[in-house]
């Protein structure tokens, strides 16, 4: 970046905060909003109330009541924000992937069990059961943009069980209890009023479990890249019995199969082998896909409903999952995402709203930077901010590669749940 492109990021950040101020009744409730937002990007080690509001000049405690009790509308404020990049997604340049929505969830540690949402569970930061808070959200990928655009608390079932907890931490009576994959539905609903669909839809195998995530997905001509568990259950025919994924197709399979190619900009290219299947699951027919990493043996199964469409287009969506990935740590780093330390539920979604607004900033004035950027001049972006890079999908055998699927590295696999076993959930 050049002097005088820092020296507008200033005046930029105030002119984008200044569209939310339709969110607050009084000028003063708007300034804090303006002191939270600029503490969340900043150089401080926690972006928590205490060191924003000394940062800022102001008293903790009214910076506390600012996103705990102060009079303000967070819920339009996120449709606000979802809206904005709804509009700013429609002047990406379209690639061959088009617009790819990434489901997934993130969490964080917490001592102690007054958080709300808190308790032992698995923990994706730290790969094992903990004591901690997971939130669900979606992001989206198009050429090099990418952004968080929701993000919701999980509501454990033994939280949803004691309303006297659930009181004292200040959660409404109609927040209860849902499976990660229904609270991801109700986002891309959402987001869907909002203005922002997607070409491609893509999850890890706790969302690609749902079966009933799957089913509506279908009824609204959504397509997908679905990671599934080894031991989802498939058929061969619309009335066939069933068996697990890895039963019907087997790493060896990949093993014999054609080889694609994952051209890095920032690491070795990567190499793998894929295989597909016809299958039928819940009377649907889907394309089944085990694919094998040559270098680490690490196997992955998908689902998709474009039975149709190439492996080399399919690989490709699929691994879009490292955008969200990249957002995740973004958003912990760089926005402060999972530095709330409260008790109070209103709190912690303000804190996360305010965290996603502070990112669309940067998705924004990145995607915004990179347009006035010479072609050679590829590494432009915010400062802290890690630019997408351009991976490209190709048969290893040689010709043409197509455009694929962004990553700035190999898409870390996921932690290993305890028998890499999910129960298929095929109740409504």
């Amino acid at each position: 970046m050049t002097e005088h492109e820092i020296a507008g990021l200033g005046p930029a950040f105030a002119a984008y905060l200044s569209r939310y101020r339709s969110c607050f009744l009084q000028k003063r409730t708007a300034a804090h909003f303006d002191n939270y937002c600029r503490g969340l990007p900043s150089d401080l080690p926690r972006k928590t109330v205490e060191p924003i509001a000394l940062e800022a000049g102001t008293a903790v405690r009214t910076l506390q009541e600012f996103l705990t009790t102060a009079r303000w509308d967070h819920p339009h404020m996120r449709d606000l924000l979802q809206r904005q990049l709804a509009d700013a997604l429609a002047e990406v340049p379209t690639d061959t992937l088009g617009t790819v929505g990434v489901l997934d969830e993130t969490s964080c540690r917490k001592w102690g069990d007054e958080t709300p949402g808190v308790q032992r569970q698995y923990l994706g930061c730290v790969g094992k059961v903990d004591n901690g808070i997971v939130t669900v959200h979606v992001g989206v990928a198009k050429g090099r943009f990418q952004a968080l655009l929701d993000a919701d608390l999980y509501l454990p079932q033994a939280w949803d069980a004691d309303h006297p907890r659930c009181l004292s931490a200040g959660i409404p009576d109609e927040v209860r209890y849902r499976p990660k994959w229904r609270i991801a539905l109700e986002q891309l609903i959402r987001l869907h009023g909002n203005g922002i669909s997607f070409d491609w839809l893509v999850c890890d195998e706790g969302y690609g479990a749902a079966v009933p995530l799957l089913r509506v997905l279908n009824a609204v001509g959504q397509r997908f890249v679905a990671e599934v568990p080894v031991n989802f259950a498939v058929a061969d025919g619309i009335d066939g019995p069933t068996q697990r994924a890895d039963q019907r197709l087997r790493a060896s399979d990949a093993k014999r199969d054609k080889r694609y190619r994952l051209a890095h900009q920032t690491v070795q290219d990567s190499v793998w082998r894929a295989s597909t299947a016809k299958v039928w699951v819940a009377g649907r027919e889907y394309l089944l896909m085990v694919a094998i990493n040559e270098a680490t043996a690490e196997v992955k199964y998908f689902l998709s409903n474009a039975v149709s469409t190439a492996v080399e287009q399919l690989l490709a969506v699929a691994f879009c999952r490292w955008n969200v990935e990249h957002s995740f740590r973004l958003a912990k780093q760089e926005a402060g995402l999972m530095h709330y330390e409260g008790r109070d539920y209103t709190g912690l979604m303000r804190h996360l709203i305010l965290a996603l607004v502070v990112l669309g900033f940067v998705a924004t004035q990145t995607e915004r930077l990179r347009g006035e950027k010479s072609a050679g001049d590829s590494g432009a972006g915010l400062p802290g901010v890690k630019p997408a890079l351009r991976d490209r999908v190709a048969s290893s055998s040689g010709g043409t590669r197509k455009a694929a699927s962004e990553r700035s590295h190999r898409l870390s696999p996921a932690a290993k749940r305890a028998s890499d076993e999910i129960p298929q959930e095929t109740a409504a």
